[in-house]
């Protein structure tokens, strides 16, 4: 389905039937990057309406010259959210950018959301001011690496600390196929990935009492693990976790973990709603 604002016309999909919940992508990618590793979890839970968008310049939705930056993504994604599900209780999940632009809806649409997912999410906008480990790979399969096309191989290396055929599988089937179609020419003009928007977003009024759940990778040399620490605070009700043998691409290296923990996130949201 899309959505236009004014020239921009936004692509999202809606499953299931319930409960809203609106699902952010990261950077470069599109919304099958979040199908990929939140459809799993409804196979067994049923009460809950996923709402996947994909940002201009990602996926289906077009970049325009108006969208100067993040900001704009934000209003975007906040008029789109107005519009399928308006004046409703909702609640967020984000990954990597997505986990930023999330925090923004939370910011602006604070009483209206019962529950924030955070999946490696970025908190220090520019890297260079970023706390980083050091690159790290954890499980490496050189014979099966050697059978990639060099320039596939490549861009999977930079991100994946687990590089095997299992993880592979899923990095071709949920991460390539955005990056793929992603607009570029955008893309570097907005720059996503460092610009900020014109509030300081983890500057909260009052906490956010709801059920909240924080993933980040030990092995995350894209984001890191350490500055998300820092907004804890803001989030009385969060389970905050660090996951061995994970990177930038947690939800696929660590899948048995984060299903157990987005569940459990879940079951305290569900237990909050009566």
């Amino acid at each position: 389905m899309k959505h236009k604002i004014n020239d921009c016309e936004v692509y999202y999909e809606v499953i299931g039937e319930g409960k809203p919940m609106v699902i952010l992508h990261g950077s470069t990618l599109d919304s099958r990057s979040m199908t990929g590793c939140m459809e799993p979890i409804f196979e067994n839970r049923k009460g809950w309406k996923r709402i996947y968008i994909d940002f201009p310049g990602h996926g289906q939705t077009q970049g325009r010259d108006w969208i100067k930056g993040s900001d704009d993504v934000l209003k975007i994604v906040l008029d789109l959210i107005d519009h399928i599900i308006p004046d409703t209780h909702f609640v967020l999940v984000g990954l990597s950018y997505g986990g930023y632009i999330a925090r923004g809806i939370a910011y602006h649409r604070f009483e209206q959301v019962d529950g924030i997912l955070l999946i490696v999410p970025r908190i220090v906008s520019h890297p260079s001011k970023r706390t980083l480990p050091a690159r790290s790979i954890i499980v490496r399969d050189e014979k099966f690496l050697a059978e990639l096309d060099t320039q596939v191989r490549q861009g999977f290396e930079e991100v994946a600390v687990v590089q095997t055929q299992s993880h592979w599988n899923r990095y071709s089937k949920e991460i390539i196929p955005g990056v793929n179609i992603a607009d570029n020419q955008f893309l570097e003009r907005l720059q996503p990935t460092v610009d900020e928007f014109p509030f300081d977003v983890d500057k909260l009024p009052v906490k956010f009492e709801k059920p909240t759940l924080i993933l980040v990778g030990r092995q995350d040399h894209l984001v890191g693990y350490q500055d998300a620490w820092t907004i804890l605070e803001n989030y009385p009700r969060a389970t905050f976790a660090v996951l061995d043998r994970a990177g930038h691409a947690l939800q696929i290296e660590q899948n048995i973990l984060f299903n157990a923990l987005v569940n459990e996130w879940l079951d305290r949201v569900e237990e909050g709603l009566g």
